[in-house]
């Protein structure tokens, strides 16, 4: 099968630390391959517990690993798994109940490189955030590189996939979320700004930032302080700077 296929429908899953998070996380996988001869003892522990989880588990010459791998970083094993279901908003907002916490959502208005996306889930997750929105067009979805990048957070991250970020903004709002909208050129910086309440951070795409109308809809516009000749920084960076920051206001 093309690589393609497996971009396509997220159901690729490669690398060792992104499988066993699939397994631990009790993501159903059909079958697994593991590169034939190797004996080192990681690949053939996640083998063992595959076979456990009732996955087909089969020894596949490497060459073969390198044709079917989506980002050529394969470590070894990759794993075919059912295709991964999105949360919802709702669903989102329900977990930061279930906590008894504030709501901490991260809002991709446009984020296109899956590497991006894969490092803010990652983020996200080890900072306790309630979830990730994302666009159903002109964004990366969860892919076989998200999953990668993620090292297996996206399987313990709530990712909804939404049709129109600026009426999923309306909606937040209603239930009392305020909205941060990252941008450059913003009156006030994240040190300067509360994040404690129930907050969802906009961060725009790597080239454009936000859309025109999402910045609209934006509660606050923040921005990073930035002391160097460079204006910018990756759209992966910021978000891990804002998160911390939120995650240090809250005193977790």
């Amino acid at each position: 099968m093309k690589k393609d296929f497996w971009e396509d429908n997220g159901s690729l899953i490669e690398g060792r630390n992104a499988v066993s998070e699939a397994l631990r996380a009790g993501r159903k996988i059909d079958k697994v391959y593991v590169a034939a001869g190797d004996t080192d003892a990681t690949l053939k522990a996640l083998a063992a517990k595959a076979r456990a989880a009732g996955a087909v588990v089969s020894e596949t010459d490497r060459r073969k690993l390198d044709a079917m791998s989506a980002g050529g970083a394969h470590q070894g094993i990759i794993a075919l798994a059912a295709i991964m279901e999105y949360s919802t908003v709702d669903d989102i907002l329900a977990l930061a109940a279930h906590r008894g916490e504030a709501p901490l959502i991260i809002i991709c208005d446009g984020i296109t490189d899956p590497h991006n996306l894969g490092a803010i889930i990652r983020t996200a997750e080890a900072a306790g955030a309630h979830g990730i929105i994302i666009p159903k067009h002109r964004s990366a979805g969860v892919t076989a590189t998200v999953e990668k990048t993620s090292a297996g957070a996206v399987e313990h991250m709530a990712v909804a996939r939404v049709t129109n970020i600026a009426a999923e903004i309306e909606k937040l709002k209603k239930e009392g979320v305020w909205i941060f909208g990252t941008a450059a050129d913003a009156p006030a910086s994240i040190w300067e700004t509360s994040l404690t309440g129930p907050a969802a951070v906009v961060i725009g795409s790597e080239g454009d930032g936000m859309s025109r109308l999402v910045r609209e809809k934006c509660d606050f516009l923040v921005s990073i302080p930035m002391r160097g000749k460079v204006s910018s920084l990756n759209a992966s960076v910021s978000a891990a700077l804002i998160i911390y920051e939120a995650l240090r206001q809250r005193g977790v």
